[in-house]
């Protein structure tokens, strides 16, 4: 029992007698590791920016923030003193639409980020797309140029039509040439007693 403990100590230990770090085991996945900021689905921040930034860019927003504005400023012109909450100048206002600006603006670009990602899978599909449509036109092509090819060396029927219209005609020029000549030879047969 004794001598299992020394093994033990001189495992953790080492020859050199400085105690080592205990060993992580490669088969177990590793301990999460505590994190500072909050944790958060991309995906949805970025499903949640573009349908804020589709709200900003309407005339909707536009038309709001105007009524917003105009009652905030009414309010503090025309409310009892002790009721108002923004004097004159109208610092809490400015501070306000700042702070809206500030959200508002990368919010924008996130959703600009989000958009053209989505453009360059698209225009990358597209130009794949092309990409096939020509080659198989180029195929197509040269198909089309062999059959033509081919074509030029088959008999067409005009082709056979023609060449038996010569023929029949040869063959009449030699039968009026050989009767003829058979007719002469009658005739010479004819004469002679």
């Amino acid at each position: 029992m004794a001598e299992r403990e020394e093994r033990s100590k001189t495992a953790s230990t080492g020859a050199s007698g400085l105690m080592r770090p205990p060993r992580t085991r490669l088969d177990q996945p590793k301990s999460p590791r505590r994190r500072l900021l909050p944790e958060y689905d991309p995906e949805a921040f970025g499903r949640f920016s573009e349908r804020i930034a589709r709200f900003l860019g309407t005339g909707r927003f536009i038309v709001w923030m105007t009524l917003i504005i105009i009652v905030w400023v009414l309010w503090n012109i025309f409310a009892p003193k002790d009721l108002r909450w923004d004097e004159y100048p109208f610092i809490f206002l400015t501070l306000m639409l700042s702070l809206q600006a500030s959200y508002a603006a990368p919010l924008i670009l996130l959703a600009q980020n989000r958009q053209d990602d989505r453009d360059r899978v698209t225009h990358e599909q597209d130009r794949k797309q092309n990409e096939r449509s020509i080659a198989d036109t180029e195929y197509l092509s040269r198909e089309v140029a062999a059959l033509r090819m081919g074509l030029g060396e088959v008999a067409t029927r005009d082709w056979i039509r023609s060449e038996l219209q010569d023929m029949v005609r040869d063959m009449e020029d030699r039968r009026i040439v050989l009767t003829s000549e058979s007719d002469e030879g009658d005739r010479g047969r004819a004469t002679r007693p």
